[in-house]
């Protein structure tokens, strides 16, 4: 069984948190105090606008950008109101729904004016953080997280997560959630942390998040719009409650006043895992101690080696994700179609890590190196799936092409990692390409031509950058050359450290 590990680097600005296997990063979770995470808070709300055309609504919550409510997010939903919870199974209990339950295409049929007024306080909760230029998706659909439960106060239903499997052990979840659940209270499904818990903690949880929700409600009386009602947990307490079970080795953590805060929380939410709480000692930055910094680093480079010598090749636009596998250096020893299909099964695992590490959501499309067999694709595609299973965030994986590619789609509920540590580039303006140093200077030459007349027997001055004025004086010299010819008199060349490759000036003396 693999070495599980969580570290959590902390200070007043920042918090990092690592999931380690064996030693290999596979995810990475960051929240700065500057901007800390939204999702999961609740905010009494003001509508400021509700568009019938779209079947929706914009919110006011007090955010740079007002909140966007559609019209199925207004009306009782089991699997919206548990789908944002990325860390809290993804999946409900697939039996028969209560027949109060209205399906999407009934929600859907609602119409969004009937619902809401423009001016009308509601109290709504993020279910998706801002992203980009997009506003917070917002419902009315309120979610708590517990230890081993997610209570929904609006709806009527008891359900147990997917992901457990065991039949027996669902009927019995089931059957205590009900007999704890009091008539009125609102639904619950029970999360994988709930396998092997008794009745009486199973109740304690129960108990704990209907008094939070009376409490919310409270305070949301009395509040006025636009006001934070419910911050949801730190980031490190969060993934303790969500991630730590017996199966994790440590959990390390590099700062005092944090560690006796997780040490707490965990004694009070899950005591049998309290002792592999640890600070970390060592007078050297706990990632760098523990090797992840590099492995940090080189998850922002697009390109991604293998063992093998094969590599991956990895880029993000606005619409989808790309990723490329490339046999590189490795060649084989046998025949081509098992050199390719080890290739691809390597490549597998490791961009499922990446997919993990970089939070990649949306549309994902994997071109996997051509394989000529159908047993190759099939193992493939089984390969994946397995990987896939190990990822917390919901994904749906389309079969293979002949030609290799395979098309998936990943819940997206924060920014990817590349966007939580990057911008675009100043200089390219997030292009990833400038002009080369040849073009530029082609272009002074017909930018000169241009003003032959204004120029033609004056000495002229080319200002540029660095780069452009070596290439003058030096490989594209006979450009300079032509310039001369044109205006008929002496050219000099001025290099100017502030302007961008693509800037030029030219003037006459």
């Amino acid at each position: 069984m693999a070495r599980k590990e969580i570290l959590a680097n902390c200070n007043e600005n920042e918090t990092r948190v690592a999931v380690l296997e064996d030693g290999q990063l596979q995810e990475i979770f960051i929240e700065r105090e500057s901007a800390r995470g939204t999702a999961g808070n609740i905010y009494k709300g003001r509508v400021s606008r509700v568009l019938p055309g779209m079947q929706s609504a914009f919110v006011d919550i007090g955010l740079e950008r007002d909140g966007f409510l559609y019209v199925s997010d207004v009306l009782p939903d089991i699997d919206a109101q548990s789908a944002w919870l990325g860390d809290a199974d993804n999946g409900i209990d697939d039996s028969p729904r209560p027949q109060k339950r209205q399906s999407r295409r009934s929600r859907e049929s609602q119409k969004i004016d009937k619902l809401l007024s423009r001016g009308q306080e509601i109290l709504v909760q993020i279910s998706k953080a801002p992203l980009g230029t997009k506003g917070a998706r917002v419902t009315t659909n309120i979610s708590l997280p517990g230890r081993y439960l997610v209570y929904m106060p609006s709806v009527d239903h008891v359900g147990v997560s997917r992901k457990i499997e065991d039949r027996a052990e669902r009927h019995r979840l089931r059957r205590i959630a009900q007999k704890v659940r009091r008539k009125g209270m609102g639904g619950f499904i029970v999360r994988t942390a709930g396998v092997g818990r008794s009745e009486a903690e199973i109740g304690a949880d129960v108990k704990f998040l209907h008094e939070l929700w009376e409490a919310l409600k409270q305070r949301g009386e009395k509040a006025g719009s636009r006001a934070l009602i419910h911050r949801d947990l730190s980031i490190l307490l969060r993934l303790l409650r969500d991630l730590v079970t017996t199966d994790f080795d440590r959990v390390v953590i590099d700062d005092a006043e944090e560690f006796e805060r997780a040490s707490r929380f965990i004694q009070q939410i899950n005591p049998d895992v309290a002792d592999r709480l640890q600070l970390h000692q060592s007078d050297r930055p706990i990632f760098d101690h523990y090797k992840v910094r590099e492995q940090l680093d080189k998850a922002l480079e697009s390109k991604v080696w293998l063992k093998s010598g094969a590599y991956l090749v990895i880029n993000q636009t606005e619409a989808l994700v790309a990723i490329d596998i490339n046999t590189g250096k490795y060649v084989g020893k046998k025949r081509l179609e098992d050199t390719v299909l080890q290739t691809n099964l390597e490549a597998v695992k490791e961009v499922v890590r990446q997919i993990r590490l970089r939070d990649l959501g949306g549309i994902i499309v994997i071109d996997f190196i051509d394989m000529e067999e159908a047993e190759s694709r099939r193992k493939v595609v089984e390969a994946l799936t397995d990987e896939l299973a190990k990822d917390r965030a919901k994904t749906q994986l389309l079969q293979i092409s002949e030609f290799g590619l395979v098309e998936l789609t990943r819940q997206r509920v924060k920014q990817s990692l590349e966007r939580t540590l990057c911008q675009p580039c100043p200089y390219c303006h997030g292009n990833g390409l400038v002009k080369s140093v040849d073009t530029v200077c082609l272009e002074i030459l017909r930018e000169v031509n241009r003003m032959r007349k204004a120029l033609e027997g004056r000495d002229v001055m080319v200002r540029t950058n660095p780069a452009v004025s070596r290439a003058l004086q030096g490989d594209a010299r006979a450009v300079l050359a032509g310039i001369r010819e044109i205006v008929k008199a002496p050219v000099s060349v001025l290099a100017d450290q502030t302007l961008h490759q693509e800037q030029f000036e030219v003037a006459s003396l």
